[in-house]
């Protein structure tokens, strides 16, 4: 039996089309880590998060219109052991109040993030002035919920000032945004 051989058509277009999907993806990939590697300031997880901090910040819908505000009120504190623990108290415009307690504990990786409402837990990694985490996140949806991934990225624009933009997709599709400042409060 003879295995037939493409044609010089076909196999011209298996090179373009190879590299055609290669550009595709590759424009596809987002920031890493290692682009913030020599920004300032630098973000040590356990400094910034430490204390008493509050933020600011909005949802948007899959379209980017805004669909929710929030503050919030986060107590931050590590153990001897460089376990993290974040509680947080968010109070949307609503009138819904949400809790998150978040654990982080230590890994090669960086630390294992958390909390009672992570159905996937997440690692926290950063560099730079840099913090990234993805994780999967159980919402309230309608009548139920919803199970969403969340690519969390955080940015120290000043040692008191944080910038984090989280994208929520199902499925890999854009969902929403979630964009927020966290500040230091004072603790004179």
């Amino acid at each position: 039996m003879q295995i037939p051989r493409p044609s010089a058509t076909q196999a011209g277009l298996r090179l373009p089309l190879w590299l055609l999907l290669t550009v595709i993806l590759a424009g596809c990939a987002g920031p890493t880590l290692d682009d913030y590697g020599d920004r300032h300031p630098q973000l040590v997880p356990d400094r910034f998060f430490d204390g008493e901090l509050s933020a600011q910040g909005v949802v948007k819908d899959w379209s980017g219109k805004v669909i929710r505000t929030f503050d919030a009120d986060i107590d931050a504190s590590w153990d001897a052991r460089g376990v993290g623990t974040l509680d947080e108290v968010f109070r949307f415009d609503d009138g819904e109040v949400q809790t998150r307690t978040w654990t982080l504990t230590p890994s090669d990786a960086g630390y294992h993030a958390d909390a009672g409402d992570v159905v996937e837990p997440g690692t926290m990694r950063w560099q730079g002035n840099a913090i990234h985490m993805n994780y999967v996140l159980r919402v309230s949806y309608g009548d139920g919920t919803i199970d969403v991934r969340m690519d969390d990225w955080m940015y120290l624009v000043t040692p008191d000032t944080l910038i984090n933009q989280t994208t929520m997709s199902k499925w890999g599709v854009d969902v929403g945004e979630v964009v927020l400042v966290i500040t230091k409060n004072d603790n004179d």
